[in-house]
């Protein structure tokens, strides 16, 4: 559904699209690194501060609880200011956090620190879905959705080598100054570029008011659809979680396998996720139903689980099939984001995201409690097991979502 419609005669063009795309893109990449510019320092910083490892991980759950509690409140937000402003608004914020953690005297300054961090990272997802919404054409939001993921995917990877490598260089002080200064060149290309990022906070408002959600705000998230969509989130992160953070060490336990062929795999994992974004994006925009991508990239995906799962496969083997697995996953992405697109009543995108993308924070906060239990028993291959059953499961959400959303067709 298009949650605003663009004035008429301003309509836009491929090469506007293409640009909002990179601005929003590269915005969202920034959030990405920003997450993981503390952990790539954390043996300069007990060194420093003469702390423990689980102190530090403090500062990171804090952040992180910040940032999935303020999701849903930061998305009323966009609903209520226009996205453009929030966005701009939450990356100086987490510019200025991740500007202070150079700054910090003692170890105790981190703490609200990395809680003002986490209050600019909250704004991301309702915020660029709703400036993507409201200034993509709506037959390439699938690849507009596609480079924001991909965006992200590229922050994460790039963070750890160049914070680390920085670190060493420079001193681990100078590297979150010169990350807090390239995202501040990043905001300031957001504000030159402001008239790109269309939004009409009144129409939103206009909208919500016609249905009656000035009295209810809180009606679109306990929609059955929209909850189905953070119950696929949800369940989501617990599959991404289980491969992203236990698939070295249960490859190591269920097969004896070498870590550097355990974290090929990985980085397989994730190269080929990447790649399934972009091309899912293609798919998605191609007309090609979306629950249909879904279900057949993330069934693949757990068949390929499955595969390792009960079978010691050969290096090259293990590799491909790990890899084409977080390619099929990857593929169901922009669809995945297109689903939720279509179960957000008019005038609540940017809530509807901030809610449902918060499923991502809370499953990540669980899974790995249930896996390192898993690993903690011996029973390594009941992880990728509990991998595979989670994107079963996910496939069903993304059906029941379907299902219940009664979308018009002119919000299709």
């Amino acid at each position: 559904m298009t949650d605003l419609a663009l004035p008429a005669g301003r309509q836009p063009t491929a090469n506007r699209d293409l640009k909002v795309m990179a601005l929003i893109g590269i915005a969202h990449g920034c959030s990405h690194f920003f997450q993981l510019v503390l952990p790539p320092l954390f043996p300069f910083l007990k060194t420093e501060f003469s702390v423990s490892y689980t102190e530090l991980g403090l500062v990171m759950t804090l952040f992180y609880v910040t940032s999935g509690v303020l999701q849903t409140p930061a998305g009323f937000l966009v609903d209520r200011v226009g996205a453009r402003n929030v966005l701009i608004g939450g990356l100086a914020i987490f510019c200025t956090g991740i500007l202070l953690y150079g700054l910090v005297p003692s170890f105790w300054m981190l703490v609200p620190v990395a809680i003002l961090a986490g209050i600019g990272n909250s704004v991301f997802h309702p915020a660029d879905f709703s400036i993507l919404n409201a200034s993509v054409d709506q037959k390439r939001l699938g690849r507009a959705y596609g480079t924001h993921t991909l965006g992200g995917n590229l922050g994460w990877g790039l963070a750890p080598v160049l914070m680390a490598g920085g670190a060493a260089l420079l001193g681990w002080r100078a590297a979150p100054i010169i990350a807090a200064l390239i995202g501040y060149a990043i905001l300031a290309a957001l504000l030159m570029n402001r008239d790109l990022l269309k939004e009409d906070a009144g129409a939103a408002r206009r909208a919500a008011a016609k249905a009656g959600e000035k009295a209810a705000p809180l009606g679109p998230l306990l929609s059955l659809p929209v909850v189905m969509c953070f119950g696929y989130f949800l369940l989501l992160s617990f599959a991404l979680i289980g491969t992203q953070n236990f698939l070295p060490a249960t490859l190591a336990a269920l097969y004896g396998t070498p870590l550097t062929l355990a974290t090929t795999a990985l980085t397989g994992f994730l190269l080929g996720a990447s790649a399934g974004v972009m091309v899912g994006g293609w798919i998605a925009d191609r007309g090609v139903r979306l629950e249909a991508i879904v279900i057949t990239g993330l069934l693949g995906a757990a068949a390929l689980i499955l595969l390792v799962a009960n079978i010691d496969l050969p290096e090259i083997m293990l590799v491909a099939a790990i890899t084409v697995a977080g390619f099929l996953q990857g593929m169901t992405t922009p669809s995945r984001d297109l689903i939720v697109r279509g179960a957000a009543p008019k005038g609540a995108s940017g809530r509807v995201f901030g809610f449902v993308y918060s499923g991502l924070d809370a499953g990540s906060a669980l899974a790995p409690l249930a896996i390192g239990l898993l690993l903690d028993h011996g029973q390594a291959d009941r992880v990728l097991w509990f991998v595979a059953a989670m994107l079963g499961l996910t496939t069903l959400t993304a059906v029941a979502i379907r299902q219940t959303s009664a979308r018009k067709p002119e919000t299709a």
